[in-house]
């Protein structure tokens, strides 16, 4: 069954916490620590998801449902013991308190824990769900991006557009005595767009994202995304073979930070560098990058798609500077990594389901502004590659080695933008491309919210940004 949700703010879904109490909470909390644990929580979780797709001006498919269920996490030492049930009634969760209990080997007795409700920040204060909505409402926002997409150019044979919708409860319950919920709205809407050209195909794609509801698609929002991938689609047609080989590259704003958050934020994440798996491990407080990069990951920004209120360990989310000016600062911590590592958590703790156990994970992860222009920084440039938006690309986290494919980039020739360039990959490594920054643009934009991340088979949102910026040398991968 959906829940109920209010067309107007606030959103009033049936709350996790007024069925399983917590006091019940706070006796589960002490079955997991029945056997020694020193640190013991319970994750509650209940989505509500809701997709439409549509191809060629018709739907295709459609899905509207709920999952639900819990998990248990007990911390000894560095060890961790967790367990799922999809069952919430009281046995099953004793249960699976005692499976994850079993981590440890010292059994005892445990008074039920105190737990405190508290209410957290909310920065999703804009968004109205209609998870559960009649599909008459969220169609004609499709209808309306193929005809905006066609009437670009006659060249466009194919257009797709899907919008997802989700809301996720979350409530935690924990040893100190934490106990916080949290409603978490999300939608992206995104356009895909085939042209052709005689034997010639190309694709182009848009889209938009956010803690957001039907909102997000206000005003001519469907249109301009779907005008936005049918000329990227029309402009991929006359683009030409990249030349290959080192080549001064001018990494566009917003979406680059796509690269900035697989080649350097994930090395930053505490899990690889507690093991000593990062290139960064053991460099705080070391020079890094250029003294032109600050990087900094934000899980506080109102709306964005990487935001969260809390963590999906109970802890408020937060601004973490990780390098200032090339001095590396700090890592991106969740509980275990923090007690390991002897610090706090930044509030960086997240899973992709009550099945996963939380791991340390980004949120909005970012380059600020710096002082050139973008029309300086290029006009810089006497021959390279404009890199503007990004595609797939493969990353070794520990070392940093990446490839990514450009899905729309650009010669630069005499500190001008030239003629669109095709299969364009760029071929590095991270904290090596980070030294090479030599200029930074003052356009810092964090992209769309189209972003998911995949890590050790757990996806969760989030967001990138960077402003333009340009890195003195990295391997192009072309056909020229």
């Amino acid at each position: 069954m959906l829940f109920p949700y209010s067309r107007e703010f606030p959103m009033q879904p049936h709350s996790l916490l007024h069925r399983i109490d917590g006091d019940l909470l706070g006796r589960v909390v002490a079955a997991a620590l029945s056997r020694g644990g020193d640190y013991a929580d319970v994750f509650l979780e209940e989505r509500a998801e809701s997709s439409l797709h549509m191809e060629d001006g018709a739907i295709r498919a459609a899905s509207n449902g709920t999952v639900a269920g819990i998990g248990v996490r007990v911390l000894a030492g560095e060890r961790t013991g967790y367990a799922f049930t999809e069952d919430c009634t009281p046995d099953a969760l004793y249960r699976v308190a005692r499976t994850a209990a079993a981590i440890a080997d010292d059994v005892r007795d445990v008074a039920p824990v105190q737990v405190a409700a508290r209410r957290p920040r909310d920065l999703y204060r804009t968004a109205v769900p209609l998870v559960g909505a009649a599909p008459s409402e969220r169609v004609p926002f499709l209808e309306r991006a193929p005809a905006a997409a066609c009437a670009v150019d006659e060249r466009i044979r194919k257009v797709n557009v899907s919008l997802n919708e989700e809301v996720k409860t979350v409530a935690v319950a924990s040893s100190d005595g934490v106990l916080v919920e949290d409603v978490q709205p999300m939608i992206s809407f995104r356009v895909m767009c085939i042209a052709e050209d005689g034997d010639l195909k190309t694709s182009g794609m848009s889209g938009d994202g956010a803690r957001r509801g039907l909102e997000l698609l206000d005003g001519d929002a469907p249109e301009r995304i779907g005008r936005l991938a049918a000329e990227q689609a029309v402009r991929n047609l006359a683009a030409q073979p990249a030349p290959g080989g080192p080549q001064t590259v001018v990494l566009g704003n917003a979406y680059s930070g796509v690269l900035l958050h697989e080649a350097v934020g994930h090395g930053l994440e505490a899990y690889f560098n507690h093991k000593g798996f990062s290139r960064y491990s053991g460099q705080i407080g070391e020079q890094v990058a250029s003294p032109l990069v600050t990087v900094v990951d934000d899980g506080t920004i109102e709306n964005e798609r990487g935001s969260i209120n809390v963590d999906d360990e109970g802890n408020a989310s937060g601004s973490t500077v990780l390098i200032e000016n090339g001095i590396l600062r700090g890592y991106l911590h969740d509980r275990l990594s923090a007690r390991v590592m002897d610090v706090l958590p930044t509030g960086n703790g997240r899973r992709e389901s009550y099945s996963s156990m939380p791991l340390p994970r980004m949120t909005n992860t970012f380059m600020p502004a710096g002082e050139h222009s973008a029309e300086e920084i290029i006009a810089s440039v006497d021959r390279g590659v404009y890199a503007v938006q990004f595609g797939g690309g493969q990353v070794e986290i520990g070392k940093g080695d990446f490839v990514f494919a450009a899905t729309e980039a650009y010669l630069i020739e005499d500190g001008r933008i030239g003629a669109p360039l095709r299969d364009v990959t760029l071929i590095g490594n991270g904290p090596e491309v980070m030294q090479r920054v030599t200029m930074v643009g003052s356009d810092y934009r964090i992209s769309e919210g189209m972003w998911t991340c995949g890590k050790d088979g757990q996806s969760v949102p989030v967001g990138v940004g960077m402003p333009t910026v340009k890195i003195s040398s990295i391997t192009v991968g072309g056909t020229a």
